[in-house]
This record gives structure tokens, C-alpha cells and sequence, in this order.
């Protein structure tokens, strides 16, 4: 075939790609909810985490801090930036659900069109009847109050409400351990900082919505702070997940623009051509548009670890042209060397195909797409590598086996000792050993461990957190219900035994839905309270006799009144677009036809009394932090099942191919051997070994294995040893490069990936030297 048709095929090639590029990119929908790598949910605690990472207000909540001016200056640009930040409210694509820095959790909590419902959702009528009694004290206290210095406040309230309902709603509402008020807005206790909590509608692993709410953050801080030195400071789930996925993506490009030069200049040093390379790149292309395909297809929403980490092929893939390129020889076509190669090929693609292919019964979405992109990626590039590349291929090569250095490479390498049976297992025992011994913790619980946000980051939202009186993250009262009606009266029930816990020490504060939202039967209760039209008038004209208020100065209250004895009594969803709407949903849960109402807890002292309290009133007191290591033990559970049938369906893939014990036994010692080697030297080197590491020992045994099967497929002919070792060693620091540079990365994620198959790389390469590389056969050394 002539040169120009080799380039017109390549060419075809690259806009067949391009094509595909074209149709694949619309359906990829990038996600973030990393509850697709958690197993399903199996108790209480564990199905309310799930929730709450990825649809919970906890998730979506912002904190900001502005810093840096007088305190009246911080309140001026406090209300300003709020006032903006609300001002498209009304758009549809507005990106904030709740903006809020205490100035709005006065009156302005109950909106006009919910101040006749106070009757029913203040305690007074549980206690006390609108009689004349009443009436007179509560007139003759407004009396009192009208010669204050909170006259202003409550004069315009006085017509419509004389027993101060509305007041007293808004006081009670107050957040238990609210921060200090000055100058009308939140600060800290210092008085330094001016404090705001934001809400948005997008989710936490949203990173589209959450960059737009960030982005509009910043905005509106520029705007309000011109010509001023205030400083922001912006934390919380959404926030996070906007830094990570901008460093997530300058590490992944630069490290890819890094990856991509390293393996153009291995390939243009050891081929000594320019077209090495760009040939070489096709099948991995392939590869990786085949694999994105395939997930966007079968899977609702391909997640950003899986691009992550399945573009890591390349240090699998990337072998397939490179042991086709360096079994070239003069003599022998590129088709037939590829028929030559592809026994030994396909049995190491379909080892490590059939390893990965263990996910897709692990019943977690997460490695069920690393499955179908790894599978699917590994088998396009193989079968592009057999019967696409050899088309591309200069028919009259540079044969490798002619390298001056390579042979005495291999005369060096050849004066190695051999590694017997009892040095394998002595080795084995050894790292053994270490993984069994070394101290500390063996695995790594904490989902927190894996987030590469800096730990000043993460202690600055903690400190803020705490100045915004937020509750204890790790425990939370669960009251299980039908529907949301139950779930308030069951808490309603439950708020004498928590203020006794309050009243004995073992809790400093709760919050509950039933504080704002009482349930329909406590509204109905109270409403029957409220007397007629013709009662009230009469019970208060003889509450104002003698006094100093006109006849007529509350019809206002009398119309409140009436309405409330008629009003159908307020459910959650009366409650949108009110401040009261984000308290009550966050704690009051409703999925699945069923019902959650939470109890959040602040200075909870005695965790055994509060359980034996919820215990005794129907609910339960949830730890979030041991469900979430449980979550971890069971999926690296599954992963250690599927690590399990991988290495038994993998054995029995190689003992297809070879059918013969020993050599079955001699390929597969380097890569047993060399995934206990990683584990030893991560054991002792103090790391925890988390579900990352464990999926890239599968990605290192794929790579031990074709190192392993092409040795045992040179045999005793030096030529083609040569040829094996001048292969192995292009793909081993190719792949080593990739994943050195992945180790170094500030993703705890992609350090993990990185670390363990870098490791895997060298420790394969030099065992397969040392375990399967045949002796040379008697005067072929000599005759080089």
C-alpha cells in the first residue's frame, strides 16, 4: 500500500472520530453525586446520608463571610449584597432559594398573606382563651409598651394584633444559637465579620448550578463592594465542589498536555519516525470515545470520576500499537506480525476485560460505569490495533531486534538472577508480613479523607459554621412516619422529653420542623379555641372599657381573627418563598411516600440519654459519621468480592490460552506478586488504603499481565526477546510517566490512582524480568 493511501486511511480514521465526537458529546451529561459510588442504602442512617449528600439543604447550603471594614460599613454591604442576590428572585433560572443574614428573621419571616395563620402557629391559645381577662392584660401591657422606647415597633402591629402574636412567633423562631445581631444584620461574636447563609436550588454535586450561584455571589460582591477593602470569604458543600472541579480540571489538562508530549517523544525517540505517534494515538482515541459512548448510552449521566479515572486507559492502551510497532521486521508484513501478536494480545485484553467485567454485578452505578467504559475502551482499542493500524503501517520497519544497545541491554539483563519458587515465596511472605504488621489503620473510613479541598478550607466553614449556631453534623433525631402530618405530631409529642433534655445538660439546644410548622391537628386544636365574631366582640369591648383605645381600634384584629377560624390549616408547601420554608424543609423530609422529621442538635453532651430518650418516643438518634463508614466497609466489600472473582475468572482466561501449569503459574507470579508488593509498600509507608486503591490494583495486574504473557511469548529466540524487551520497556515508562504525574496531583482521587499503578508498573516490569524471561538459547548471545 502506498504512502498517500496510508494517509488518505489515517485520515478517514481521524474524521470518523470526529464524527463520532460530534454525535457522543450531547449525551454526556457530567455528574458529580458521588452517592454513584456508594452501595444502596440499607439502614435508617444510611439512606437519611445518602439524601442529604446530594439533595439535603445541607448540601446546597453557602456560607459567606465579608471582612475587612467597620462593622456599619460590613452591615450596609451585608444588606446590599443580600438585596441583590434576591432581586432576580423572580427569574426562572434564578439560582438561589434562600438568602438570609438575620435581618430577615424579624417580622419580615411571617409574610403578609401568612399573619392570620399566627393564631395557629403560636402556643398562646394552649395555654390561654381570647376572654376579657386576657384581653385587659394584654391591652393594658400594649398601654405600657406604647411609652417605650419599642414603640415604633409595636404601634404598627397594635391594630390587627394586641396580644403581640406576631412578635412573639418571630422571637420564637430566632435559630437557637443565632449569632449576634449589629447593626441589624448577623456578625460574629468578635463583631469583625458579617455573616450570611445562602441556599441554592441546584444540589451540592451540581457543579453547574453550584458555579452559577458562585459566580453570581461574586458578582454581586463586586458590585457592592467598590472602593472598599472587604474581603469575601465563601465556603460550604457547593462552593467546594466549584474549587475542586476548576482544579480538577487544570491538573487534568495540564497533566494530559504532559502525558500527551511524553508519549509523542518516547515514541519518536525509540521509533525514530513523526509518524510513531500520531498512529499510535488513533487506537487510544478510539478507545477513549468508544469507552465515553458506551456509558453515555447505557447509563443515565456519566460521573467525573469515571472520565477520570477511565482515561487512565491510556497506560493499558497505549501498550497495544507500541508491541505492534516493535514486532515489526523487515521481511514480515504489518498484517501478519499483528496475526502473529494477537494471541498473546487478546489473551491479556480479554484477562483484564474479564477483571473489570466483575463491576458490573457489584451493584453500584459508580463501578458499573468504570466497567463498561474500561471493557468497552480496552476491546476498541485491541481490535483497532489488529485490523485497522497494520493498514497504517510502513511495510519496511526498522526492526528493533538490530539495536546496538538493546542487545547489550539485554546482555545485562540476562546476568540477573532468576527469581525460583522459594525466592517468590519468600518475597510473598514478606510483603505479607508488612501488610499484616505495619501499624496503624489498615483502611481508610472517612469519605472525607478523599476530598482535596485544603484543610484551612475546611476548618475556616467550620469556624463559620459554628458562628452561625449550625447543629452537630454527625447526630440527628429521626422521626419515621407515612406521611408528613404524622411526622409533626410525632415530634410534637417528642418536645417535652427534649426540653427536659435541655433542662438536664445532656443537650444545649434542638430544632424541629413542629417549631415553626405545627401539625394540622395542633392548628385545628387551636382554631377551635378562637372564639365567634360576636364573642370576640363582645369579650373585648369589655376589655377595653374605661380604656384608652377607641371602639373601633381593632377591626383589623377581628378580621385576622376570622380568617383564622376559617383558614384550611398551613402545610409545608404554604411555606414556599418564605424564610420559614428553608427551616422546615430541612428538617422535615418527605420521600418515597414516606415521612422524616429531624431533630437537629446543638451541644449534645450525653449521646446514650438522648438515644434512650428517642428511643422511648418512637424515634431514633442517627450517627452520620458511622453510617458513613459503614457505607465504605460495605463498598469496599463488593469491590474486594469483585477483586476476588477477578483474579479467579482472570487465572482462568490465562490457563485457556496456555494450557500449561507452568507457564500459566510463571505469568501469573509477577502480578500476584506484585500486587502484595503495592500493598506492602503502601502499608508501610503509613497510608490507609482507600476504594481507589483498590480499583487500580486491577489496572496494575492488566498491565503485570501483558508484560508477563509477551516475555512468555518471546520464549528462547533472542531476536525476538529483543524485540519483547525493546516493547516492554517503551510501554513501561510511557505508562510509568503517565501515572507518576498522577501521583503528584492534589486530587486525593488521582494520587491514589496515580501511586498504585506507578508502583505496579515497576514492580511488573522487574519481576517479569526476573520470573518469566526465558534463558537465551546457547550461542545466540555469542553471536551477537
Amino acid at each position: 500500500m502506498s504512502a498517500t493511501r496510508r494517509l488518505a486511511l489515517a485520515l478517514l480514521w481521524l474524521a470518523v472520530l470526529a464524527l463520532f465526537a460530534l454525535l457522543v458529546a450531547p449525551r454526556v451529561q457530567v455528574s458529580g453525586d458521588l452517592r454513584k459510588f456508594m452501595p444502596a442504602p440499607r439502614t435508617p442512617a444510611q439512606k437519611l446520608l445518602i439524601d442529604e449528600l446530594g439533595e439535603g439543604p445541607g448540601s446546597r447550603l453557602l456560607l459567606v463571610a465579608l471582612s475587612g471594614e467597620p462593622p456599619d460599613v460590613l452591615a450596609v454591604q451585608s444588606q446590599a449584597l443580600r438585596e441583590r442576590l434576591l432581586s432576580a428572585r423572580s427569574a426562572v433560572d434564578h439560582p438561589f432559594k434562600l438568602v438570609t443574614n438575620g435581618a430577615d428573621l424579624g417580622l419580615d419571616a411571617i409574610p403578609e398573606r401568612l399573619r392570620p395563620y399566627r393564631y395557629l402557629l403560636s402556643p398562646t391559645l394552649d395555654t390561654q382563651r381570647f376572654d376579657a381577662a386576657f384581653l385587659r392584660t394584654q391591652l393594658d401591657a400594649r398601654v405600657q409598651d406604647l411609652g417605650s422606647p419599642a414603640a415604633g415597633l409595636i404601634e404598627p402591629l397594635l391594630p390587627s394584633d394586641p396580644t403581640l402574636e406576631t412578635l412573639k412567633l418571630a422571637e420564637a423562631w430566632q435559630p437557637a444559637n443565632a449569632p449576634q445581631r449589629l447593626h441589624g444584620v448577623w456578625f460574629d461574636r468578635a463583631g469583625r465579620e458579617a455573616l450570611l447563609a445562602i441556599e441554592t436550588h441546584a444540589a451540592g454535586f451540581d457543579p453547574e448550578g453550584q458555579q452559577k450561584a458562585v459566580d453570581a455571589i461574586h458578582s454581586a460582591f463586586a458590585a457592592v463592594s467598590v472602593n472598599t477593602r472587604t474581603q469575601l470569604t465563601l465556603t460550604g458543600p457547593g462552593a467546594f465542589s466549584v474549587e475542586i472541579g476548576g482544579r480538577t480540571a487544570r491538573e487534568a489538562s495540564l497533566i494530559g498536555m504532559l502525558d500527551s508530549l511524553v508519549f509523542v517523544l518516547l515514541l519518536w525517540v525509540a521509533y525514530r519516525s513523526w509518524k510513531a505517534p500520531l498512529l499510535g494515538g488513533l487506537p487510544l482515541a478510539s478507545a477513549g470515545l468508544a469507552g465515553l459512548g458506551a456509558v453515555a448510552l447505557a447509563f443515565d449521566g456519566v460521573h467525573g470520576i469515571t472520565i477520570a479515572f477511565g482515561f487512565t486507559l491510556i497506560g493499558v492502551v497505549q501498550d497495544y500499537p507500541i508491541h505492534l510497532f516493535s514486532h515489526q521486521r523487515a521481511g514480515m508484513s504489518p498484517w501478519a506480525s499483528a496475526r502473529a501478536l494477537w494471541p498473546t494480545l487478546g489473551t491479556g485484553v480479554a484477562s483484564t476485560c474479564i477483571a473489570y467485567a466483575t463491576f458490573l454485578v457489584s451493584g453500584v452505578d459508580g463501578l458499573q460505569q468504570l466497567a463498561v467504559f474500561t471493557v468497552v475502551g480496552l476491546a476498541t482499542a485491541a481490535l483497532a490495533t489488529r485490523f485497522l493500524l497494520p493498514a497504517l503501517i510502513d511495510p519496511s520497519p526498522h526492526d528493533a531486534a538490530d539495536s546496538a544497545w538493546l542487545a547489550r541491554a539485554w546482555s545485562a539483563l540476562a546476568r540477573w538472577p532468576r527469581l525460583g519458587a522459594s525466592g517468590a515465596i519468600a518475597l510473598a511472605a514478606l510483603a505479607i508480613a508488612v501488610v499484616t504488621f505495619a501499624p496503624g489503620a489498615v483502611w481508610q473510613n472517612d469519605l472525607a479523607r478523599l476530598t482535596p479541598v485544603p484543610p484551612a478550607a475546611l476548618a475556616r466553614d467550620a469556624q463559620l459554621r459554628t458562628e452561625l449556631g449550625a447543629p452537630d453534623v454527625r447526630y440527628v433525631i429521626a422521626v419515621q412516619a407515612s406521611d408528613t402530618e404524622a411526622a409533626l405530631r410525632a415530634s410534637e409529642r417528642l418536645m417535652p422529653a427534649l426540653a427536659t433534655l435541655r433542662t438536664e445538660g445532656a443537650i444545649a439546644g434542638f430544632d424541629l420542623a413542629a417549631r415553626y410548622l405545627p401539625s394540622a391537628a395542633t392548628q385545628r386544636e387551636r382554631q377551635s379555641r378562637l372564639p365567634t365574631d360576636d364573642a370576640l366582640r363582645s369579650q373585648l369591648r369589655d376589655a377595653m372599657h374605661d380604656g384608652p383605645f377607641a371602639d373601633d381600634a381593632f377591626t383589623d384584629f377581628l378580621a385576622d381573627v376570622a380568617r383564622a377560624r376559617a383558614a384550611a390549616p398551613l402545610a409545608p408547601h404554604d411555606l414556599a418563598g418564605t424564610p420559614l420554608a428553608a427551616s422546615v424543609e430541612g428538617l422535615l423530609l418527605s420521600r418515597d411516600g414516606r415521612a422524616t422529621a429531624l431533630v437537629a442538635l446543638t451541644g449534645l453532651d450525653d449521646v446514650d440519654a438522648v438515644a434512650r430518650v428517642a428511643q422511648a418516643n418512637g424515634a431514633q438518634l442517627l450517627d452520620l459519621k458511622q453510617a458513613s463508614e459503614s457505607l465504605v466497609a460495605a463498598y469496599r466489600e463488593r469491590v474486594l468480592w469483585a477483586l476476588a472473582l477477578a483474579s479467579v475468572l482472570l487465572a482462568a482466561a490465562v490457563w485457556f490460552a496456555l494450557r500449561s501449569p507452568r507457564r500459566v503459574l510463571r505469568v501469573l507470579a509477577p502480578m500476584a506478586l506484585t500486587t502484595l508488593l503495592i500493598l506492602a509498600v503502601l502499608r508501610g509507608a503509613g497510608i490507609e488504603l482507600n476504594l481507589f486503591h483498590l480499583v487500580s490494583l486491577i489496572l496494575a495486574a492488566g498491565l503485570g499481565l501483558d508484560y508477563a504473557l509477551f516475555f512468555d511469548h518471546a520464549g528462547d529466540d533472542r531476536a525476538e526477546q529483543l524485540r519483547t524487551l525493546h516493547a516492554v520497556i517503551v510501554c513501561s515508562l510511557t505508562t510509568l510517566l503517565v501515572f507518576a504525574l498522577l501521583a503528584a496531583s492534589s486530587i486525593p482521587v488521582l494520587r491514589a490512582i496515580g501511586g498504585t499503578v506507578a508502583l505496579g508498573v515497576a514492580f511488573n516490569f522487574v519481576l517479569a524480568l526476573l520470573i518469566v524471561r526465558a534463558p537465551v538459547r546457547e550461542g545466540d548471545d555469542a553471536d551477537a
